[in-house]
């Protein structure tokens, strides 16, 4: 589940996965992210009836569109103080990715968790038909069944849906918190594994020790304009109760390209805007594409993901194309082998945060050693300043919002 400063999608349709068409939205959007966001931001109004919010993460989590760039687009439109919660949910999704990046075990645990979940499906038969129920959207709840199609339908639930969703399905369902997690993770078109995982984590009480999210009714059919009347939601129960993991690591140190010689340029879903990443493009002498979409999960991943991810490489491999002016190869899943057989030269690639992608890394730099080639990970200075400010709770890194804005836009 991605908490976002994004909204709502009327339909699969309207997700193109390019550049443009997220400037489009960005355009269309940044002269509502003030006032008006932050008095409705809280509704969701339902399918195709969502334009109060900015409908941005499937690109910013792809970063199609960066997020430095969409917030100087608000910033020059409004005063601070008026697109404060704006800024805000923009900055979640740092807060995410960098709490993941010095928690690395709870990612761990959650791949590990799960497939032991996935696993109990097949020997517990009273679970696997209470969950095949709830994929279904067959409970008799009737907002969590909505949300379900809207999910398989568009790709994308409204950020309150989302909580409302995971509470739902762990406290009045009862169902492993990993096996919902997954759920979203695998069918969100903005699906990202730090916001989806630590999300989930948050709701369950997990992320802050004890304080969990409890879906009421009242506040379903106030925020949804009453098109829900849900009964059966559990009032009351515990978070979920799980042994602390005190895992907490030092974010690893940010990589540089080789001073010299010739480079090799590997896009991701995880960066798909390579022209910005400040390459010398004379030294860039191919550009490679290649997606982990398969590897966010045991079960399969929606055809809208792999769909939206694609897109998105071929995007960015055209802009690469033309900003470096060399041969470009869309290689399809990233594996270690394909990677290293089609590069010829040090490979560089925008960071891979804690993920599926950064699982490979490791066996994608033995690869390109074996054949006498190194590699690395270039960070954006974005996620440096910010990253450290998320090791505990959001409201650390909040409270340096205006410093690293100032020191942001100071250096633009």
């Amino acid at each position: 589940m991605n908490r976002d400063a994004a909204g709502a999608i009327a339909g699969a349709s309207t997700l193109v996965p390019t550049r443009a068409a997220g400037l489009e939205r960005l355009a269309g959007f940044a002269p509502r992210a003030g006032r008006e966001y932050a008095a409705f931001r809280n509704e969701d109004r339902g399918p195709g009836r969502n334009d109060h919010v900015s409908m941005l993460s499937p690109w910013l989590r792809h970063r199609l569109l960066r997020e430095d760039e969409v917030l100087d687009s608000v910033l020059g439109l409004h005063a601070a103080e008026d697109c404060a919660k704006f800024v805000e949910e923009v900055f979640w999704r740092a807060y995410f990715k960098g709490h993941l990046e010095s928690h690395p075990a709870l990612w761990q645990d959650y791949r590990t968790v799960l497939q032991r979940d996935v696993d109990r499906l097949a020997a517990d038969s009273a679970l696997a038909s209470r969950h095949a129920a709830a994929l279904a959207g067959r409970t008799g709840i009737d907002c969590f069944d909505a949300w379900v199609g809207e999910l398989l339908e568009t790709g994308y639930l409204h950020n309150h849906a989302r909580m409302w969703f995971a509470s739902i399905w762990i406290f009045t369902l009862g169902l492993p918190w990993r096996l919902g997690a997954d759920f979203t993770y695998r069918h969100f078109v903005d699906g990202d594994p730090a916001s989806n995982t630590l999300s989930w984590r948050w709701v369950a009480g997990l992320h802050t020790r004890g304080k969990h999210y409890l879906a009421r009714a009242d506040n379903i059919a106030r925020w949804s304009a009453g098109r829900f009347a849900p009964r059966g939601l559990a009032e009351q129960a515990p978070p979920v109760d799980e042994p602390e993991l005190r895992d907490r690591v030092a974010i690893p140190r940010a990589q540089e390209a080789p001073a010299s010689g010739p480079l090799v340029l590997l896009v991701t879903e995880e960066d798909l805007h390579p022209e910005s990443l400040g390459l010398d493009p004379r030294r860039v002498v191919a550009v490679l594409g290649a997606s982990a979409v398969a590897g966010r999960s045991p079960q399969p991943v929606a055809p809208a993901v792999h769909a939206f991810t694609d897109g998105g490489l071929d995007d960015a491999l055209q802009r690469a194309s033309t900003c470096f002016g060399v041969p470009t190869a869309h290689l399809g899943e990233c594996t270690p082998q394909a990677v290293a057989e089609a590069a010829n030269a040090t490979l560089v690639t925008a960071w891979l945060p804690v993920g599926p992608l950064r699982e490979r890394w490791d066996g994608i730099g033995a690869a390109l050693a074996a054949r006498g080639l190194g590699s690395a990970m270039l960070r954006r200075h974005w996620d440096s300043r910010a990253w450290p400010h998320a090791e505990r709770g959001f409201f650390q890194l909040r409270s340096r919002i205006p410093a690293l804005l100032g020191h942001h836009r100071s250096h633009a």
